[in-house]
């Protein structure tokens, strides 16, 4: 079982889509008058619901996007810099993870991370 959908409240769906295509890669599904449902190529479905107001998340909460290699968490984090994307945690690495926290145009906290696969 995986956790697949993730529903956010957004102040301007249209800013957020392309936040979420240009930087995760999330496709629209779809597009109603309200809501707009985005996938991934694994399936995971993002909701973002328009919402002059959104309630503020506390301050712990994010949610995360794995990379497929150290490298990669990187060099989007270098890209992100160059583009202006807020980061609220700088790079932390180690021989088992790589990570870094950025905020959405919401102030949505998103984790990028790669972890190494664990010995069984």
């Amino acid at each position: 079982m995986a956790l697949q959908h993730l529903h956010l409240h957004v102040r301007d769906r249209y800013v957020a889509e392309r936040f979420y295509e240009g930087w995760f890669g999330l496709g629209m599904q779809r597009r109603g008058s309200q809501i707009s449902f985005m996938t991934d190529e694994r399936g995971f479905l993002l909701a973002l619901m328009s919402d002059p107001s959104p309630a503020p998340l506390p301050p712990w909460f994010h949610f995360g996007f794995r990379q497929e290699s150290a490298d990669a968490v990187l060099l989007l984090h270098g890209q992100m810099v160059l583009s202006g994307v807020d980061i609220r945690q700088p790079v932390y690495q180690d021989d088992s993870l790589v990570s870094y926290r950025c905020a959405d145009p919401d102030g949505y906290l998103i984790e990028v991370f790669w972890e190494a696969e664990r010995a069984a």
